[in-house]
Protein backbone atom coordinates (compact mmCIF):
# COMPACT_ATOMS: atom_id res chain seq x y z
CA UNK A 1 0.00 0.00 0.00
CA UNK A 2 3.02 2.19 0.32
CA UNK A 3 3.98 4.79 -2.29
CA UNK A 4 7.60 4.44 -3.13
CA UNK A 5 10.60 6.69 -2.78
CA UNK A 6 9.10 8.01 0.42
CA UNK A 7 11.82 8.43 3.08
CA UNK A 8 8.90 8.09 5.97
CA UNK A 9 7.59 4.92 4.40
CA UNK A 10 10.72 2.77 5.01
CA UNK A 11 9.48 3.36 8.58
CA UNK A 12 7.51 0.95 10.98
CA UNK A 13 5.49 4.30 11.62
CA UNK A 14 4.77 4.76 7.90
CA UNK A 15 3.44 0.92 8.31
CA UNK A 16 1.33 1.85 10.76
CA UNK A 17 -0.20 4.74 8.93
CA UNK A 18 -0.61 2.23 6.11
CA UNK A 19 -2.76 -0.09 8.15
CA UNK A 20 -4.71 2.38 9.92
CA UNK A 21 -5.74 3.32 6.74
CA UNK A 22 -6.54 -0.11 4.92
CA UNK A 23 -8.68 -0.67 8.44
CA UNK A 24 -10.71 2.44 8.55
CA UNK A 25 -11.31 2.00 4.85
CA UNK A 26 -12.70 -1.73 5.20
CA UNK A 27 -14.24 -1.06 8.63
CA UNK A 28 -14.76 2.41 9.54
CA UNK A 29 -13.45 4.77 11.53
CA UNK A 30 -15.53 3.76 15.12
CA UNK A 31 -15.18 -0.21 13.82
CA UNK A 32 -11.60 -0.14 13.48
CA UNK A 33 -9.39 -1.22 16.57
CA UNK A 34 -5.78 -0.06 17.15
CA UNK A 35 -4.85 -3.78 17.99
CA UNK A 36 -6.48 -4.79 14.58
CA UNK A 37 -4.26 -1.88 12.99
CA UNK A 38 -1.35 -3.61 15.17
CA UNK A 39 -1.67 -6.93 13.70
CA UNK A 40 -1.94 -5.42 10.41
CA UNK A 41 1.27 -3.46 10.30
CA UNK A 42 3.24 -6.02 12.44
CA UNK A 43 3.71 -4.34 15.25
CA UNK A 44 2.66 -3.91 19.21
CA UNK A 45 -0.26 -1.91 20.14
CA UNK A 46 1.80 0.07 22.48
CA UNK A 47 3.48 1.36 19.44
CA UNK A 48 1.01 2.06 17.69
CA UNK A 49 0.10 4.18 20.62
CA UNK A 50 3.57 5.51 21.55
CA UNK A 51 3.85 6.84 18.16
CA UNK A 52 -0.11 8.09 17.43
CA UNK A 53 -1.70 8.33 20.88
CA UNK A 54 -5.35 8.25 19.96
CA UNK A 55 -7.45 6.41 17.23
CA UNK A 56 -7.94 10.14 16.39
CA UNK A 57 -4.52 11.48 16.03
CA UNK A 58 -3.68 8.05 13.78
CA UNK A 59 -6.81 8.90 11.41
CA UNK A 60 -5.34 12.62 11.32
CA UNK A 61 -1.49 11.23 10.76
CA UNK A 62 -3.65 9.42 7.49
CA UNK A 63 -5.21 13.07 6.67
CA UNK A 64 -1.76 15.00 6.59
CA UNK A 65 -0.20 12.25 4.91
CA UNK A 66 -2.51 12.30 2.06
CA UNK A 67 -2.23 16.35 2.26
CA UNK A 68 1.52 16.33 1.67
CA UNK A 69 1.07 13.82 -1.38
CA UNK A 70 -1.44 16.58 -2.74
CA UNK A 71 0.64 19.34 -2.40
CA UNK A 72 3.30 17.19 -4.16
CA UNK A 73 1.43 16.44 -7.15
CA UNK A 74 0.31 20.02 -7.80
CA UNK A 75 3.79 21.37 -7.07
CA UNK A 76 5.20 19.21 -9.99
CA UNK A 77 2.44 20.22 -12.09
CA UNK A 78 2.83 23.93 -11.42
CA UNK A 79 6.77 23.11 -12.29
CA UNK A 80 5.67 21.56 -16.01
CA UNK A 81 2.41 22.70 -16.21
CA UNK A 82 1.90 21.77 -20.14
CA UNK A 83 3.96 18.84 -19.76
CA UNK A 84 3.53 16.53 -23.25
CA UNK A 85 4.95 13.41 -21.46
CA UNK A 86 3.19 13.46 -17.96
CA UNK A 87 -0.58 12.23 -17.72
CA UNK A 88 -0.89 13.81 -14.82
CA UNK A 89 -4.48 11.96 -13.81
CA UNK A 90 -2.78 8.60 -13.89
CA UNK A 91 0.28 9.92 -11.89
CA UNK A 92 -1.88 11.16 -9.01
CA UNK A 93 -3.93 8.03 -9.36
CA UNK A 94 -1.01 5.80 -8.88
CA UNK A 95 -0.37 7.94 -5.63
CA UNK A 96 -3.89 8.35 -4.10
CA UNK A 97 -5.02 5.12 -5.50
CA UNK A 98 -4.33 2.70 -2.79
CA UNK A 99 -5.53 5.30 -0.42
CA UNK A 100 -9.30 4.94 -2.17
CA UNK A 101 -10.87 3.18 -0.54
CA UNK A 102 -9.76 4.95 2.77
CA UNK A 103 -10.56 8.35 1.60
CA UNK A 104 -13.92 7.21 0.11
CA UNK A 105 -15.39 6.08 3.65
CA UNK A 106 -13.98 9.17 5.51
CA UNK A 107 -15.67 11.45 3.05
CA UNK A 108 -18.99 9.49 3.64
CA UNK A 109 -18.23 9.54 7.48
CA UNK A 110 -17.98 13.57 6.83
CA UNK A 111 -14.21 13.10 7.53
CA UNK A 112 -10.88 14.06 5.98
CA UNK A 113 -11.39 17.82 6.23
CA UNK A 114 -7.70 18.52 6.10
CA UNK A 115 -8.00 17.38 2.45
CA UNK A 116 -10.98 18.49 1.27
CA UNK A 117 -9.75 22.03 2.79
CA UNK A 118 -6.14 21.72 0.72
CA UNK A 119 -7.79 20.66 -2.96
CA UNK A 120 -10.11 23.79 -2.35
CA UNK A 121 -7.13 26.04 -1.51
CA UNK A 122 -5.05 24.40 -4.62
CA UNK A 123 -8.32 24.97 -6.51
CA UNK A 124 -8.83 28.37 -5.94
CA UNK A 125 -5.31 29.09 -6.84
CA UNK A 126 -5.53 27.77 -10.19
CA UNK A 127 -9.14 29.79 -10.54
CA UNK A 128 -8.07 32.51 -9.47
CA UNK A 129 -5.04 32.42 -11.95
CA UNK A 130 -7.50 31.72 -15.27
CA UNK A 131 -9.76 34.48 -14.06
CA UNK A 132 -7.18 36.81 -15.02
CA UNK A 133 -7.96 35.93 -18.91
CA UNK A 134 -11.36 35.76 -18.72
CA UNK A 135 -13.15 38.48 -20.76
CA UNK A 136 -16.23 38.43 -18.38
CA UNK A 137 -16.49 38.45 -14.96
CA UNK A 138 -16.97 35.57 -13.02
CA UNK A 139 -20.43 35.37 -11.10
CA UNK A 140 -19.42 33.71 -7.98
CA UNK A 141 -16.16 33.90 -6.13
CA UNK A 142 -12.86 31.59 -6.56
CA UNK A 143 -13.68 30.18 -3.40
CA UNK A 144 -17.44 29.08 -4.15
CA UNK A 145 -15.76 27.39 -7.93
CA UNK A 146 -13.25 26.18 -6.18
CA UNK A 147 -15.24 23.74 -3.34
CA UNK A 148 -18.05 22.75 -5.58
CA UNK A 149 -15.17 21.76 -8.38
CA UNK A 150 -12.99 20.06 -5.87
CA UNK A 151 -16.75 18.10 -4.51
CA UNK A 152 -17.38 17.23 -7.50
CA UNK A 153 -13.47 15.53 -8.29
CA UNK A 154 -13.46 13.85 -5.15
CA UNK A 155 -16.80 12.37 -5.96
CA UNK A 156 -15.75 9.93 -8.64
CA UNK A 157 -14.05 8.26 -5.29
CA UNK A 158 -16.81 7.96 -3.29
CA UNK A 159 -19.01 6.75 -6.40
CA UNK A 160 -16.20 4.81 -7.74
CA UNK A 161 -18.40 1.72 -8.12
CA UNK A 162 -21.78 3.27 -9.58
CA UNK A 163 -19.20 5.25 -12.37
CA UNK A 164 -17.68 1.58 -13.10
CA UNK A 165 -21.09 -0.22 -13.38
CA UNK A 166 -22.32 2.93 -15.72
CA UNK A 167 -19.40 2.80 -18.16
CA UNK A 168 -18.53 -1.00 -18.20
CA UNK A 169 -14.61 -0.78 -16.31
CA UNK A 170 -13.19 -0.14 -13.31
CA UNK A 171 -12.81 3.64 -13.41
CA UNK A 172 -9.85 3.45 -10.87
CA UNK A 173 -7.77 1.04 -13.65
CA UNK A 174 -5.39 1.77 -16.41
CA UNK A 175 -8.13 2.04 -18.74
CA UNK A 176 -10.22 4.07 -16.50
CA UNK A 177 -7.46 6.05 -15.93
CA UNK A 178 -7.18 7.10 -19.81
CA UNK A 179 -11.24 7.53 -19.91
CA UNK A 180 -11.34 9.65 -17.10
CA UNK A 181 -8.51 11.92 -18.80
CA UNK A 182 -9.94 12.39 -21.83
CA UNK A 183 -13.28 13.14 -20.54
CA UNK A 184 -11.97 15.77 -18.22
CA UNK A 185 -10.08 17.31 -20.95
CA UNK A 186 -13.26 17.37 -23.19
CA UNK A 187 -15.22 19.00 -20.97
CA UNK A 188 -12.38 21.71 -19.64
CA UNK A 189 -11.81 22.66 -23.19
CA UNK A 190 -15.15 22.85 -24.50
CA UNK A 191 -17.98 24.90 -22.93
CA UNK A 192 -21.35 24.01 -22.41
CA UNK A 193 -23.42 26.75 -22.38
CA UNK A 194 -22.65 29.50 -24.84
CA UNK A 195 -22.25 33.18 -23.29
CA UNK A 196 -26.09 34.21 -24.39
CA UNK A 197 -27.34 31.14 -22.95
CA UNK A 198 -25.83 31.58 -19.44
CA UNK A 199 -26.21 35.57 -19.05
CA UNK A 200 -30.13 34.36 -19.50
CA UNK A 201 -29.71 31.56 -16.94
CA UNK A 202 -28.60 34.08 -14.52
CA UNK A 203 -30.98 36.60 -15.04
CA UNK A 204 -33.44 33.65 -14.24
CA UNK A 205 -31.85 32.92 -10.92
CA UNK A 206 -32.07 36.50 -10.01
CA UNK A 207 -35.51 36.58 -10.88
CA UNK A 208 -36.17 33.54 -8.78
CA UNK A 209 -33.93 34.73 -5.80
CA UNK A 210 -35.41 38.14 -6.52
CA UNK A 211 -31.74 39.87 -6.69
CA UNK A 212 -33.46 42.65 -9.09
Amino acid sequence: MRIANDPDDLTARARIRDAAMQHFGAEGFERATIRGIAETAGVSSGLVRHHFGSKQDLREACDAYLVKLVRGLNAEVRDNPRATDVNYVAKSRAAMGPYQHYLARALAEGAATPLFDELVALSEQWIAEADKGRADPPDVSAKVRATISSAMSLSIVVLHQQISRSLGLDILSPEGDELLGRALIDIYSHQLMSAEDAAAARSALDKEYRHE
